[in-house]
């Protein structure tokens, strides 16, 4: 009995050159079956319609400006980062690229619209850890860092600062979290909101060293901040740009980073595991996504742009400065990152049995 070989479903062939040979194939499959004609369309249309979506694909881009959304203020940490990002990588495509600021709900309005848009590759979204932290903490973020985007390019990473008011007595964070055990639900902690990354590193430094420290919800860590300086509040983490001038001025101490290793900004500074705090480590991280099913060309193209402006001296420059490692990189290292991270604070929220809404 003669035994036919079996017909593979139609997929996407990568150019027209690919899908005449997959026509070709298909048809000498088809030839001795009943009902050829109609079979034989069935299949191989689909085929050529794909093909000429490949086609499209890979046409010219970027052909009109991209806008790249910061879901957050203008002046903040992450808007500094973002526009030098967005410069270079005007001129690396070359293109215009425009900058635009939609704060509000930690970042969430910009995600959500970011989202909506069309995965043309002309609506980015400029992304750091409260595009995880913020999807962790609630029921309704409003987006799905998972499903409703596609990583484009990692950028950088790096810690944050532990800092507390001088009048605190504690010189080190050993001695921090010492004074906090001996003073149950004295020492207030600012945040930028809740579910924002400086909420969730107080959540993790409280479970991992069974301390009662108060949180205090800020709109952005800027007001945080102030209230600081004012001794109206005692610790917070911030990035460690945004407290180098404190520090610099005796307004604030430093007593731990929150990274993997000691910043180059402060060198002489421990970081939690130094001091103490195991399975502790919180991440700023920066990168650009895109909304789900942007064309992998153009998702390729604006990485190989990123990877070529985070290669040139003077933005390595400029980005070490905000306390930032480069992690250039294809598009599944971010997703990856962008994965982790949002499990990881998943896990914390569940562990330490939080109720953020």
């Amino acid at each position: 009995m003669r035994t036919r070989e079996p017909i593979s479903k139609p997929g996407r062939c990568a150019n027209v050159a690919d899908a005449r040979h997959c026509c070709a194939n298909a048809f000498r499959r088809l030839r001795g079956s009943q009902g050829f004609a109609p079979l034989a369309m069935a299949i191989l249309l689909p085929m050529i319609f794909h093909a000429s979506g490949a086609q499209a694909d890979a046409g010219p881009y970027p052909v009109r400006p991209i806008r790249l959304i910061v879901p957050f203020p203008p002046g903040a940490g992450t808007d500094t980062v973002a526009r030098v990002v967005a410069q270079q990588l005007g001129l690396s495509l070359p293109a215009t690229v425009v900058v635009e600021n939609r704060p509000g709900a930690g970042g969430a309005i910009g995600a959500k619209d970011v989202a909506k848009a069309a995965a043309d590759g002309y609506t980015l979204l400029f992304v750091a850890s409260p595009f995880t932290t913020v999807a962790a903490a609630s029921k309704d973020a409003g987006y799905d860092p998972l499903r409703q985007f596609t990583p484009v390019a990692p950028i950088a990473a790096g810690p944050l600062a532990f800092v507390v008011n001088p009048s605190v007595e504690a010189k080190t964070m050993r001695e921090f979290i010492a004074l906090a055990r001996a003073q149950p639900g004295k020492i207030n902690y600012g945040s930028a909101g809740t579910g924002s990354v400086n909420h969730l590193a107080l959540e993790l430094l409280k479970l991992r060293t069974r301390t009662d420290i108060v949180h205090i919800p800020y709109k952005g860590i800027a007001a945080a901040t102030q209230d600081l300086l004012a001794g109206r509040i005692q610790a917070i983490t911030a990035s460690i740009p945004a407290t180098l001038p404190y520090l610099a001025h005796n307004q604030l101490r430093v007593l731990a980073v929150t990274g993997p290793k000691r910043s180059p900004l402060l060198p002489d500074v421990p970081t939690w595991q130094e001091s103490g705090i195991d399975n502790a480590q919180v991440i700023n991280y920066w990168g650009i996504v895109a909304p789900a099913g942007t064309p992998r060309a153009i998702v390729l193209r604006l990485d190989a742009a990123v990877m070529k402006l985070l290669s040139q001296p003077q933005v390595r420059e400029r980005l070490e400065q905000e306390g930032a490692e480069l992690i250039p990189g294809p598009p599944e290292s971010l997703g990856a990152l962008i994965e982790g991270d949002l499990q990881r604070w998943q896990k914390l929220i569940a562990e330490a049995g939080l109720r953020l809404e």
